[in-house]
């Protein structure tokens, strides 16, 4: 797997002026976005398979489902704010994102591979809804075994 966060190493203008410590803070702030957003992915696939965190799990999908749908009235549908505070600050670090959709967007930076980004979204929707399905019907079901 090849990590390429940086699309260039130079310091964008506005940071010589406002200095360095703004450069870096935006740069911890790039990867801990990367990092974050990645692991909430990965739990709103998957956390629903061990009983402990099925709760937490129903909850961040629940979370994730309001943003992409109820912000998304206002904002465009699928619309995440994490993903909106993160294309800010890969803005204020000069980096150009292309893409609309940050799970597109993942692959093309992790992998190189450049996927048709209507074909990640259907691929993106499919997989959420049926984590979503699953936390909902796990969760119900240890609802009903403890009464």
């Amino acid at each position: 797997m090849v990590f390429r966060f940086q699309s260039n190493n130079k310091q964008p203008e506005h940071f010589i002026v406002f200095g360095m410590e703004n450069y870096v803070f935006y740069q911890i702030a790039n990867y801990c976005f990367f990092i974050f957003h990645i692991l909430l992915i990965f739990f709103n696939l998957f956390g629903w398979i061990p009983k402990r965190l099925r709760k937490w799990n129903l909850l961040t999908l629940t979370l994730t489902a309001f943003s992409w749908l109820v912000l998304g009235i206002f904002y465009g549908f699928g619309y995440c704010f994490l993903t909106d505070w993160h294309w800010q600050v890969r803005e204020r670090l000069g980096y150009a994102t292309d893409s609309n959709s940050y799970i597109h967007f993942l692959i093309e930076e992790l992998t190189g591979v450049s996927l048709e980004e209507r074909l990640v979204d259907v691929f993106t929707a499919i997989f959420f809804f049926t984590a979503f399905a699953l936390s909902i019907s796990f969760n119900l079901k240890n609802r009903s075994r403890i009464r």
